[in-house]
């Protein structure tokens, strides 16, 4: 699905309104002068706010899971606005709220 490649300066959430940022960004391809995300970069959640009754935690980590499929940055697929991701340990999804408005990938 086509749509704003997602870089080090995104506003990414988990669904529980947890800060997530991506751990290591590529630091080749920039956009809008910041490193891009792409789809081996794994996310760290900050400030999940989720606490379940089964205890087994609020969001920590994330991985994406569907990236761009024509756009590469060092051979991996580039996150763009609609790729989609897992939290663990919840297993709910990350939220992409605001990317650049200049680079589209597919």
């Amino acid at each position: 699905m086509p749509g704003f490649l997602v870089h080090l300066g995104a506003t990414v959430i988990c669904s529980h309104g947890g800060q997530a940022m991506p751990a290591a960004p590529n630091p080749r391809v920039l956009v809008g002068g910041q490193p891009v995300a792409t789809l081996s970069t794994p996310y760290t959640v900050a400030g999940c706010a989720f606490v379940p009754p089964a205890g087994n935690g609020p969001c920590v980590t994330a991985q994406f899971v569907s990236g761009a499929t024509r756009v590469l940055a060092g051979g991996v697929p580039v996150l763009v606005q609609s790729s989609q991701s897992i939290c663990t340990p919840t297993g709910t999804p990350l939220v992409i709220l605001v990317t650049q408005f200049r680079v589209r990938g597919m």
